[in-house]
């Protein structure tokens, strides 16, 4: 094996089939690791365009042509000086969800490519896609014509079917659905081995052109008999080296770990046979994991933060799982920022008309424009923007993680355990008015998840409050016991 490296700022990713999930539906929930960033949400209304309009991104040279009309989407937008091409995450109005994960290097990415798309990938599979198949389909033409300039794994998920789209630098793809009676989990490493090429119709894989072509003609891999491609390992053939990444070893053990109950699986796996019916709680609790040896650790410092190498790390920026349903309005994202196991996963609903105030400081036009070209303004500590309460207390909670735990989770549960109790009724109530005032049923949804979203923010400052006065007060009995 070569050398390992360590790779800091990495997602994670589980996608869990409709059969395998206690909903009946797909769930996807995802991790976004990426440093120096702040994080608003906001959303982006259907717009019709005008004949002959095309797009221009500022990470790439592509000049994409537009469609005639784009979809609204809600979007969490990572906002980083110098601009951020590979963070955000989406959920469209027919409810397809994108959320990516970086990939180790391949061999590819020593080769001279142009510039060709990077951030516009994520962006047009949610501005075009009424599906998560015809999300990959979107990705596969965007790359095959115009070049990706990343190693990066897409997760385009509806409520049927998950789909994993796994990218190199240049033109080549390939796409695997996971299988309903699956779950799947990904730290940042290729995934998908096997391609079945007899899958014309696509019913589980997608794949560029000469995928198999390229590596040949670049000595990658040589077939054992002349035109058969079935001992073909996508991820075997373009990994380069240096894919043994320490904290991607790690937080596959961790989240399979508690995935199987049992040992971990092989790394690089893509997915297993589910043991059980995952929850939405089931998943929460995988991406709020921390590093196995943290326990440990803390017999040597009491105060140690418990995020390196885990999946609730510390450079995750939001968590977010997706919650799949029938109804596309009731599609609900819980939403927790920046590190899940330091706030609540609220619960905002795809179907409200208007968005939660404070979650965003630049509309939704503005951010579009200014992606690339953020402010430095945009650092600063504001009270009245929710991200920094909830930046805060996080930051608060580094300096003795141990001493405020129990205090910031006990709470946490608390706000969780009203939720699910609430969200039926909310949802029962929603259902109740949708055939007869649609535009009554939607302002259910959202005054609920506006409240909820107040509701988190004021914990968050309340609960920093908390932990001050306590710390506050220990000091000044400790000095007290000193006279």
């Amino acid at each position: 094996m070569s050398k390992k490296v360590v790779d800091w700022d990495n997602c994670s990713t589980i996608i869990v089939g409709k059969d395998a999930s206690a909903t009946g539906k797909v769930i996807m929930a995802h991790n976004e690791d990426t440093p120096n960033c702040v994080l608003q949400v906001v959303k982006v209304p259907r717009i019709k365009h005008k004949a002959g309009e095309v797009l221009t991104f500022a990470d790439g040279d592509a000049v994409i042509p537009q469609v005639e009309e784009t979809w609204a989407y809600m979007w969490s937008e990572c906002r980083a000086l110098g601009g951020e091409p590979f963070a955000d995450g989406f959920m469209n109005e027919w409810g397809v969800a994108v959320a990516s994960d970086s990939c180790v290097s391949t061999k590819e990415s020593k080769l001279e490519h142009g510039e060709g798309i990077g951030y516009a990938l994520r962006r047009l599979i949610a501005e075009r896609a009424k599906t998560a198949r015809e999300g990959v389909q979107v990705a596969g033409e965007l790359v095959k014509k115009f070049g990706y300039r990343s190693t990066r794994a897409y997760h385009i998920c509806d409520k049927d079917e998950g789909w994993v789209f796994q990218a190199t630098v240049g033109n080549q793809f390939v796409a695997k659905r996971v299988g309903d009676d699956e779950i799947y989990y990904m730290p940042n490493w290729l995934t998908i081995h096997e391609v079945d090429f007899s899958d014309t119709e696509h019913k589980n894989y997608y794949w560029s052109e000469d995928v198999v072509k390229y590596a040949i003609d670049n000595g990658w891999y040589t077939p054992k008999t002349d035109g058969d491609w079935s001992d073909f390992d996508y991820a075997k053939v373009y990994q380069g080296e240096g894919s043994d990444v320490k904290s991607n070893f790690d937080r596959s053990d961790l989240a399979w770990k508690q995935i199987t109950g049992a040992d971990p699986v092989p790394y690089t796996t893509f997915s297993i046979k589910a043991p059980k019916k995952f929850s939405v709680e089931d998943l929460k609790s995988i991406m709020r994991s921390h590093y196995v040896t943290y326990e440990e650790d803390l017999k040597e410092d009491h105060t140690m933060s418990p995020h390196r190498y885990g999946i609730c790390r510390d450079t995750t920026i939001e968590s977010t799982i997706f919650e799949f349903n029938e109804d596309v309005n009731l599609n609900c994202t819980w939403r927790a920022f920046p590190r899940p196991c330091a706030a609540p996963y609220t619960p905002w609903y795809l179907g409200i008309a208007k968005m939660p105030k404070g979650y965003a400081w630049i509309d939704a036009q503005a951010a579009q424009v200014s992606h690339f070209f953020v402010d430095k303004s945009e650092f600063s500590y504001n009270p009245n923007y929710a991200y920094w309460a909830f930046h805060s207390l996080q930051n608060m909670m580094e300096f003795n993680y141990p001493a405020c735990r129990e205090k910031v989770h006990t709470s946490i549960r608390a706000l969780e355990d009203e939720w699910n109790l609430t969200k039926p009724a909310i949802e029962a109530a929603y259902a109740s008015l949708r055939g007869k005032d649609e535009t009554a049923a939607r302002q259910i949804l959202t005054d609920y998840t506006c409240r909820q979203a107040q509701k988190a923010w004021d914990w968050a400052v309340d609960t920093k409050l908390e932990l001050e006065n306590a710390r506050h007060a220990d000091r000044m009995n400790f000095w007290r016991s000193k006279l």
